[in-house]
Formats: C-alpha cells, structure tokens, sequence
C-alpha cells in the first residue's frame, strides 16, 4: 500500500537528503535548485529529472543563465514505498542520482554507483 505523506514532510525528506551530502561534493554543486514536484507530465512514472547543462559542459560563456533543476517527483515515490523508511531511501537515491547529471554522470555509471 503506497505510503501518505504531506507535501511538507515530503520536502522536509528531501532537505535532510540534502543535507546527507558529503560537504566537498555539496560545495561543488553550482547554480542548481532542488524542487518538489507532484509528478512529470511527460513521464508519470519518473521519480525526479535534472533539466540544465551538466558542470563538464559548461563552458567559458556559461553565464546570466537561471540556475538548472533538479525535480523530484512526489507522488511515484510515495507510489512505490510502503513505509517512511522506504520513502527516505529512495529519495536519497533519487536526489544523488539527478546530482549526478548535475555533475555529468550517465544513467549506466550512476546505476554502477548503485545511484539509479
């Protein structure tokens, strides 16, 4: 059975994954902002999604653009978990593996890493 949860202890999750970041990897995160979102329209069933150009394609004219996003989708992570501990778990999974596009980390490494 999906597990209920607010929004706000949703998001609250989420900052404590967040958090959860060793202190040189959140330090090198740049112009990047983490937001909770219902679902993707285009895909439902996703659990979060990074829009922006990855850190290792930016180039010297990177500049004046607003900061890339990263998504984490809400209602398919509830969908999937059957306790808070699950909840937990796979945002922080979700969260470092959209970090990882961030940092311009493909699907097939971060599911190495055991991100994916």
């Amino acid at each position: 059975m999906p597990v209920e949860m607010t929004r706000r202890r949703f998001e609250e999750l989420v900052s404590e994954a967040l958090d959860e970041l060793p202190p040189d990897f959140a330090r090198a995160m740049d112009n990047v902002v983490v937001l909770v979102e219902e679902f993707n329209e285009e895909e439902p069933s996703i659990l979060g999604l990074y829009h922006g150009i990855a850190l290792t394609e930016r180039r010297t004219d990177y500049g004046g653009v607003l900061p890339d996003r990263i998504s984490i989708y809400r209602e398919p992570i509830l969908g999937m978990c059957e306790s808070e501990d699950e909840v937990v778990e796979e945002i922080l999974i979700t969260v470092l593996h959209e970090i990882g596009h961030h940092f311009g980390i493909d699907d097939a490494r971060l599911h190495e890493l055991g991100w994916g």
